[in-house]
């Protein structure tokens, strides 16, 4: 599988709840049962009126599905080919 970075644009999302932040997740995870096991959602930084989330899927299209059958829109959807940390120093 592929790793992707999923840009959200959500007005509000930093000051949302965490009942709210509930609601979100369990739509994600609704989505996620549906679709199978082509899609991985690893997890999301919540920043201001964003959230940046990390996906494994074998491709953008499985990205595309989740947005749609969760009913949370991207704004963005990033192939991310390589990390790198601190312990790549040490390569």
């Amino acid at each position: 599988m592929k790793r992707y970075m999923i840009e959200r644009d959500i007005p509000g999302i930093g000051d949302f709840s965490l009942t709210e932040l509930c609601g979100a997740a369990r739509a994600s995870n609704n989505a996620l049962a549906n679709i199978g096991p082509s899609i991985q959602w690893q997890h999301s930084y919540v920043a201001g009126e964003k959230t940046f989330c990390v996906y494994l899927a074998e491709s953008e299209e499985e990205i595309r599905k989740h947005s749609e059958q969760s009913g949370i829109p991207f704004a963005k959807i990033t192939e991310v080919p390589q990390i790198i940390d601190p312990l790549t120093a040490n390569n």
